[in-house]
């Protein structure tokens, strides 16, 4: 018996020379690719959700090894960076508080995220100076969107780590030195406050 040739979207078997055609079907893949992405869609809906931040940046002429040390420099920081599919995170984005940044998940985009609402923008904005083919985009703190002057802005407040080696610095400080602190600009610690406070209104 010869073989026939089979036409069509199918897997080919073959068993005691015999070509037996098995053939797929299309509406199943699609079910499952559905299914898929769904679930994309959820984790990254937990991600703008949960995380005290989100970092977007497009990361166009990065290399395997660049993403990979990056990758690293984030996790030690305790962060997370991970490449987006921007539809998917689009779709995660709608409805939400911080949906105004939908626009930024254009090309080559990723987004690191972490608990700690100024680690990410720690991160990203340290590696995009050591590198300049990660660029910064924008993201959210808390329920806030924020561009990339303002991620800027946050790297340069302190982390939670930082903060709280602070204030045991100054529990255990001289009492000349606690007024000192007290007597710094405002400014500088309104942002702190800021920053914290809108974490925890998301959460």
């Amino acid at each position: 018996m010869s073989n026939r040739a089979v036409h069509g979207t199918s897997h080919v078997l073959v068993v005691l020379g015999l070509s037996v055609c098995r053939r797929v079907n299309p509406k199943k893949e699609s079910t499952v690719e559905k299914a898929k992405k769904a679930e994309v869609v959820e984790e990254l809906k937990g991600v703008f959700a949960e995380s005290g931040s989100v970092v977007v940046a497009h990361y166009t002429g990065l290399t395997v090894k660049n993403l990979s040390d990056l990758r690293k420099r984030a996790a030690d920081a305790g962060v997370t960076f991970k490449v987006a599919k921007n539809r998917l995170a689009m779709r995660a984005l709608q409805g939400t508080p911080i949906e105004g940044i939908s626009p930024l998940f254009k090309g080559p985009t990723g987004i690191a995220f972490s608990k700690d609402p100024v680690a990410a923008a720690k991160v990203l904005t340290s590696y995009a100076k050591d590198n300049a083919k990660l660029v910064v985009l924008g993201g959210s703190v808390g329920a806030s969107a924020l561009d990339a002057k303002g991620v800027e802005a946050l790297a340069t407040l302190p982390s939670l780590d930082e903060l709280r080696g602070k204030l045991i610095g100054l529990i255990q400080a001289p009492a000349t030195k606690i007024a000192g602190v007290l007597a710094a600009p405002a400014g500088q610690l309104a942002r702190v406050i800021s920053a914290y406070s809108k974490k925890d209104e998301a959460a």
